[in-house]
């Protein structure tokens, strides 16, 4: 099928690859999501290594996509919207699973055995923010359903703001009951990992809205 698609995208109107990449980028963040809820929720170890591993190959997948986005910038004269918007965007995104593997890698390299709530909820956040970027960046092909990008712009923002409120908590939580420094320590950096993924989600969120008010 890898194939067909790539022989379909040679014919394809040169400005148009961007919105195909793009969506390519989506619906792997919300596999990325999926995978790190999985490793959240589970207690067993191996299983917990198959998924940091499954969430590298889809982040290397992601960086790749990133890749030919900036290829294509440096290729294309037409460009369906502003060179820089889709520049940011896609550097946006890819941060998006930068963070997603980071904390994945975290939990793994630290050993954390016991998860907690907090990171269960920041993680299930992530996921209902990249799903809004999912259902959002579709539309920026023919900009016809411009309710359906901001609802998803409103969504993502209130989420993020919904998982400061769990950081804070948990960062309040974690310096009141956890006496060791390294541990301290490590969950600190887990919690902030996952909080600057829901960021970047809101900075996706922001240059949609960004391209959607000049084309408006």
């Amino acid at each position: 099928m890898g194939g067909f698609n790539s022989f379909v995208k040679l014919f394809m109107p040169k400005d148009r690859v961007f919105y195909s990449l793009f969506e390519d980028v989506a619906a792997n963040l919300v596999e990325m999501a999926q995978v790190l809820n999985e490793l959240v929720n589970t207690n067993d170890l191996s299983l917990r290594k198959d998924k940091v591993h499954l969430i590298e190959r889809l982040e290397h997948k992601n960086d790749d996509y990133t890749h030919r986005i900036f290829v294509e910038l440096g290729q294309n004269f037409i460009t369906p919207f502003d060179r820089e918007d889709i520049h940011y965007l896609a550097a946006t995104l890819d941060d998006v699973a930068d963070y997603i593997h980071g904390s994945a890698k975290r939990i793994d390299l630290y050993k954390v055995y016991e998860l907690n709530d907090s990171i269960r909820k920041l993680v299930e956040l992530i996921g209902l923010g990249v799903a809004e970027l999912h259902k959002a960046i579709p539309e920026l092909r023919d900009m016809k359903n411009m309710r359906n990008i901001t609802d998803a712009c409103v969504k993502i923002n209130s989420l993020e703001n919904h998982a400061d409120d769990i950081y804070d908590m948990a960062i309040a939580d974690l310096f009141s009951t956890e006496t060791n420094a390294a541990e301290l320590i490590k969950m600190r950096e887990i919690y902030q990992a996952l909080e600057i993924a829901t960021d970047k989600c809101e900075d996706c969120a922001n240059v949609i809205e960004t391209i959607i008010i000049k084309y408006a």
